[in-house]
């Protein structure tokens, strides 16, 4: 039964392979990583109008005691020393 009904419902195929409908972790405020990663801040980009991008940015374990309780400036100034930039996208149910 379960074919005949993805053939009558594709998009409960979707629903059921992404989970889309589902977030985790619960009620933990992805907005804010510093809460869960200590040498993490939260970046917003504004792509084109009325598009926005909300990144992570995390510096290596090797600055880590450096990156304590600084702001969001000196992040993006991280961004442009020698070191690599890894880019990892990632959707999570519920903020993509």
């Amino acid at each position: 039964s379960v074919p005949f009904l993805i053939r009558l419902f594709p998009f409960l195929l979707t629903k059921f392979v992404f989970l889309n409908f589902l977030s985790f972790p619960y009620f933990v405020d992805l907005r804010r990583p510093e809460l869960l990663l200590n040498n993490t801040v939260s970046l917003y980009l504004d792509i084109e109008p009325g598009v926005t991008v909300g990144i992570w940015h995390t510096v290596p374990g090797s600055r880590r005691a450096e990156a304590q309780g600084k702001d969001e400036r000196w992040y993006e100034e991280a961004l442009s020393d020698a070191h690599p930039v890894i880019i990892y996208l990632h959707g999570n149910g519920g903020s993509r």
